[in-house]
């Protein structure tokens, strides 16, 4: 008797993908089969290729199908490496995350940390799930700009092991490493504590099923940068810039580095904060304090998506520091201006998931 693809499913249904903690068929892992009348062919992906591991797979899939169905049918498990451009749920590291948002700017002081507060709290009140690493590990800000400066982190016991719970606020997750210093301390660390630091958020992190992650970079292009596209598959990035011409000098780089070959991080788009000012008493007046529209410029020359314009507004400032982002502001023109940059990001995840392949993990630099 030839059994059916039902019948052997439901038999290796039992069997555990040892690393990624879940059935093999829940997760998807079998496939290719052969059926003959004494003999069941099929392939099985881990996430270990070991050869032991390998071997330790193929010894579950016989003693499944045997022990369920026949003794006397003969298994053969072709046992092969997941790839790296993995569905989420296949992943060891957040592997219920569907999108991974790095946001980048190539200096700092252009209000990178500001764009990335509202961002996740103007996708949560659009129903996402969202959570929010703070890798700026010298200078994280998002304590105060979520107003939860005096919380600690708990842990939470997940299948008998200890994750850090993230604190939450305006439905927002998040994690910084501002949790674990006092605020007046100075991090001095050198770059390979502070990439060990990102990797713990990330994978000592009980984050859950999110729609979005969004990781909050450092200015410029260095350790923490390299080990984030070496950790987590990043589905994109967003670039914020001023348009002063150092700006866009330093912007250009950043968005160079996401393009490089090796690293190859899709770029969704370029916010152009401060980008003009206009006065309450002359609501229909622009002054362009710093250039006019040179993100918009840095956009076109370098063939990426304007995201939208942010206006200098003092109220923005004051928001972040009062732990309540601008974006909660209702109707006013700068919580218009975040709400615009929300349905842009949305729309260039989407856009690029549909026409591009999964972000591949980089390897070594």
């Amino acid at each position: 008797m030839i059994p059916s693809k039902d019948q052997v499913l439901e038999a290796l249904s039992s069997v555990q993908e040892p690393d990624l903690k879940k059935s093999i068929v829940e997760l998807d892992l079998v496939g290719d089969f052969v059926f003959s009348e004494d003999m069941v062919a099929f392939s099985v992906k881990v996430h270990n290729p070991a050869m032991h591991n390998r071997k330790k797979m193929e010894e579950a899939c016989e003693f499944a199908i045997q022990r369920f169905i026949s003794k006397d049918i003969r298994v053969k498990a072709d046992v092969i490496t997941l790839p790296q451009d993995r569905n989420p749920e296949q992943r060891k590291v957040l592997p219920g995350v569907k999108n991974i948002i790095a946001i980048s700017s190539g200096k700092g002081g252009v209000g990178k940390s500001t764009v990335t507060s509202n961002l996740a709290v103007g996708l949560a009140q659009q129903g996402y799930s969202v959570g929010l690493i703070d890798a700026d590990i010298y200078g994280p800000s998002m304590p105060l700009m979520f107003d939860v400066m005096d919380e600690k982190p708990t842990t939470i016991d997940v299948e008998g092991k200890n994750y850090i719970k993230p604190i939450e606020n305006y439905g927002v997750k998040m994690l910084s490493i501002g949790f674990f210093a006092d605020a007046n301390q100075a991090i001095v660390w050198r770059g390979p504590m502070a990439s060990k630091a990102l990797r713990q958020m990330f994978i000592d992190t009980y984050w859950g099923s999110l729609d979005y992650l969004l990781i909050d970079l450092p200015p410029g292009t260095g350790d923490i940068h390299l080990s984030l596209v070496q950790t987590v598959p990043v589905t994109g990035a967003v670039v914020v810039t001023t348009p002063q011409g150092i700006a866009l000098a330093d912007a250009k780089k950043g968005v160079g580095m996401f393009k490089l070959e090796n690293i190859n991080v899709p770029v969704l788009g370029i916010v152009e904060n401060m980008a003009y000012f206009t006065p309450a008493e002359l609501p229909d007046n622009k002054y362009f304090i710093f250039g006019k529209e040179g993100g918009v410029k840095l956009a076109e020359q370098l063939g990426v998506s304007l995201l939208g314009q942010i206006p200098l507004i003092q109220s923005i400032c004051e928001s972040g520091e009062a732990g309540r982002p601008a974006i909660l502001q209702e109707t006013t023109p700068q919580a218009e201006a975040f709400k615009s940059i929300v349905k842009a990001v949305e729309k260039a995840t989407e856009i690029r998931n549909k026409t591009m392949e999964p972000t591949k993990l980089v390897k070594m630099l």
